[in-house]
């Protein structure tokens, strides 16, 4: 007997695909339109399939460059060096947002001086010890623990000798006095501090998510501006990106705003105010890089009419939950290239999240804070911050995953290390194996640097170069530079592993 053939009537499928011949008009109907459905959901599918083996050609051809580091090393500060330099446009429509950011460093800031001063009962003399937190991973042995670098709280003896008598209880009382009204004018301002977090958090709270406790997502800037507005509205995130801070009504900010324009000759009073200034000399008040920038520029920041420059958005601080991808066209000798830069959050409760992303990473750029040596991490106040970063970048050079990807050291804010040398901060204080040598810039250093190379020797089967730049992200131009360079070299490595050279 002859097999039937595809084009035959005989054919199986066909007759048991033939609709019954009791099939109604309203069935037919349906049918086709079901069918008509599933060849759409069909063809669908085809293109996506389609688009996917496009991307996954394409994505061969791109670079994926790691960011990583510890906490406030100064990762997202380079990302948007990043954008500035290959994606100016995408910084200027998050401007907007950045006010947010730059109002709440403001707040936090205020609120952490107020905390540390009514914690020395808002004054302070001259005879109470400071602890200090010494290395140990460098060489160092350590008796006991020191406070968190942010605030170095005073014992009760501390707090009962500022109180006792002296011949300086009327200075003493008039600074509690003054202080005691700056607080209760700045409560307002204080008391949105809470709001401004919740805005930028989305309400999501990180369990030892360390001082300040405020984590942001990726896509942060369009949803602080979508939530007020466009989730009531309707409105595309991107459209709401782009706008002026002078078209966007958002009652918070607004009101921020006011409060700031209202204060800041409080702010000023407060910032200037003798007791601050001496518990800053003494150590005994703390406070990052990013606080000291927009208080000193709060006149500025607290104009109604504020719009943050790009300095402003480089010195805001705001912490990274998780990894945020950025995506760059970085055209490097007529030849234009996707580069896929991924910022991390480097708390150490986050740093699990960077492993899935090393796999097949072509290059990383690892930032240690060199000015961060009389620092001590926030989740063990046991721990140095080098000693954190040295380890970390142990365990870098040491990934079998990483083996094979570029190599590029950060050592960074070389500007707040010159600062704090020049202010007569003794490295040997807090890492004692540094010993009797000279206390200069290019000295320590060197000094750094040099045990920054060492782990990478111990930790270099391949025998991978590794770059080293002294930083200072903040500064545009020097960056921007270095960027460049950067760029030329992890390309040369990527034509190489790619057998293009």
């Amino acid at each position: 007997m002859r097999s039937p053939s595809i084009y035959s009537q005989d054919d199986p499928l066909s007759e048991a695909l033939k609709p019954p011949e009791s099939e109604t008009e309203a069935e037919r109907e349906a049918r086709l339109e079901q069918e008509a459905e599933a060849k759409r959901v069909s063809e669908q599918i085809d293109e996506e399939l389609r688009l996917e083996r496009e991307s996954m050609k394409k994505k061969r051809g791109d670079v994926k460059l790691l960011l990583l580091g510890q906490a406030e090393s100064g990762k997202s500060t380079l990302q948007r060096q990043f954008q500035l330099m290959y994606k100016p446009h995408s910084l200027e429509q998050e401007r907007a947002s950045w006010r947010t950011v730059i109002y709440f460093n403001v707040v936090r800031s205020i609120k952490h001086i107020l905390n540390t001063l009514e914690s020395w009962d808002d004054y302070v003399d001259d005879d109470v010890a400071f602890d200090s937190p010494i290395s140990k991973y460098m060489g160092a042995s350590r008796s006991g623990t020191s406070s968190p670098v942010i605030t170095n709280l005073p014992s009760e003896n501390d707090r009962a000798h500022s109180r006792s008598a002296s011949p300086f209880q009327g200075n003493a009382e008039t600074s509690r006095s003054n202080i005691a009204s700056l607080r209760r004018r700045l409560s307002p301002l204080i008391g949105t501090d809470a709001a401004l977090a919740d805005r930028l958090s989305g309400g999501i709270t990180v369990s030892g998510s360390g001082k300040g406790g405020v984590f942001v997502r990726s896509g942060w800037q369009a949803r602080t501006i979508e939530n007020p507005l466009g989730r009531r509205r309707g409105r595309n995130p991107d459209e709401l990106s782009a706008k002026k801070p002078d078209d966007i009504h958002d009652a918070l900010v607004q009101d921020v705003s006011h409060m700031l324009d209202a204060s800041k000759d409080d702010i000023r009073e407060l910032w200037a105010h003798a007791t601050v200034k001496e518990l800053i000399a003494k150590r005994r008040l703390k406070l990052d890089e990013w606080s000291e920038f927009f208080l000193r520029h709060i006149s500025r920041v607290a104009a109604s009419d504020y719009v943050p420059s790009t300095d402003d958005i480089l010195h805001a601080r705001i912490q990274t939950m998780g990894v945020a991808e950025h995506v760059f066209d970085v055209n490097i000798h007529g030849k234009s290239v996707s580069w896929h830069l991924f910022d991390v959050g480097g708390a150490r409760g986050q740093r699990h999240t960077w492993v899935p992303y090393f796999d097949d990473a072509n290059a990383i750029i690892f930032v240690a804070p060199v000015s961060a040596f009389d620092q001590v991490i926030f989740e063990d106040p046991r721990t140095n911050r080098i000693d954190d970063s040295l380890q970390l970048f142990t365990q870098i050079c040491s990934s079998p995953l990483l083996k094979n990807a570029h190599l590029v050291l950060f050592l960074n804010k070389t500007d707040l290390l010159r600062s704090k040398l020049d202010n007569g901060l003794r490295v040997k204080k807090y890492i004692t194996s540094f010993g009797e040598r000279m206390n200069d810039y290019e000295t320590v250093v060197q000094y750094f640097r040099a045990h920054f190379l060492q782990v990478h020797r111990r930790n270099n089967e391949n025998r991978r170069v590794l770059y080293t730049h002294f930083t200072s992200v903040v500064d545009t131009k020097a960056t921007q530079r270095i960027i460049g360079n950067v760029r030329d070299s992890i390309f040369r490595g990527y034509l190489q592993s790619a057998a293009l050279v």
